[in-house]
């Protein structure tokens, strides 16, 4: 599903990519996960260099941790000493397999025209009452950024918008100033909501 440019970012990059310093996001980790049982199993949807997924496993969660890049998936399996599933969102088909899907900076890569689909694939594989995170870059229009990698930049009430039709509840959408993976100010939308 994502576009060439945006692959072959990750696949010729995957080891600085995956290296890179980073911020770990504890709050939302921590919030998310208060929302799970102990032990809950968690989908990693696209996780990158693998430390979200080291962050849950080391709190005892049931971590699936999974990227659409083979090259970022083998470094962050190197991090994790663990198997990491190279899964591109459109072929997700679990059903009712997960108490939680995590998806920090990873579905901002899906057209925008298919992000509803894959919005219903996530919602499939979730239990009933399970939450979903995932964080956008806020804009109003499609886009790509300096290394040519494609973004949907949704705003809030377009987000807020595709999540209640498809049936989301308790949706809450939060906003942010920060950086990405190529330093530039950024405004991001962190979004949660349950099945």
């Amino acid at each position: 599903m994502a576009d060439k440019s945006t692959s072959s970012f990750y696949d010729d990059n995957a080891a600085s990519y995956a290296s890179r310093e980073r911020i770990l996001p504890i709050r939302r980790l921590d919030a998310f996960l208060s929302l799970l049982p102990p032990g809950a199993a968690v989908l990693d949807l696209g996780c990158g260099g693998g430390q979200d997924s080291a962050y849950m496993l080391s709190k005892g969660f049931d971590v699936t941790p999974t990227d659409g890049s083979a090259a970022v998936a083998k470094q962050a399996e190197t991090l994790l000493g663990h198997p990491v599933a190279v899964l591109r969102f459109e072929d997700l088909d679990e059903e009712e397999a997960f108490d939680g899907v995590w998806a920090e900076a990873s579905l901002l890569h899906v057209p925008r025209a298919a992000l509803p689909e894959v919005l219903e694939r996530i919602r499939t594989a979730l239990r009933p009452g399970g939450t979903f995170h995932a964080t956008f870059k806020a804009g109003e229009a499609e886009g790509y950024d300096g290394f040519g990698r494609y973004y949907n930049y949704p705003s809030a009430e377009l987000l807020s918008e595709m999540l209640s039709n498809g049936g989301w509840h308790n949706i809450v959408i939060s906003e942010g100033d920060g950086t990405g993976y190529d330093g530039k100010p950024t405004r991001w939308l962190a979004v949660r909501a349950q099945k």
